[in-house]
């Protein structure tokens, strides 16, 4: 099970990575973010695109062949990460009021899925 689990949000920050790699602006178009210089493009393949590939691939390894301590010390980091994620969605909710679920409620479920998901695998 703890291999589904953890395989299922290293697929998920995979898919994310290589989509911020290929298409920066329309992946954070939903947030109502636009990217008109390449600084702010190669931001969002910094942030959303390396950094997701690499969680991602280090989730994959974790699944696929990592054991004991230094595997349950990199899927903790990543749910603790995905749970601080959605935290600043609770707080952006206390003081901005997000009003459509999509995209801020839906990225703060699907954060929470991956964080449970996770911890139930470390």
């Amino acid at each position: 099970m703890s291999f589904l689990c953890t395989g299922a949000v290293a697929l998920f920050f995979l898919g994310m990575g290589l989509f911020g790699l290929v298409a920066p602006g329309v992946l954070i178009r939903p947030f109502g973010i636009e990217l008109s210089v390449p600084e702010a493009r190669t931001e969002v393949r910094a942030v959303y695109g390396g950094f997701g590939v690499a969680v991602g691939a280090l989730l994959a390894w974790s699944a696929l062949g990592a054991s004991g301590d230094l595997r349950s010390g990199v899927v903790l980091t990543v749910a603790v990460s995905l749970a601080g994620m959605a935290f600043g969605r609770l707080v952006a909710r206390a003081v901005e009021r997000p009003s459509a679920f999509y995209p801020s409620w839906f990225y703060f479920w699907v954060e929470i899925l991956g964080a449970a998901l996770l911890i139930t695998s470390a």
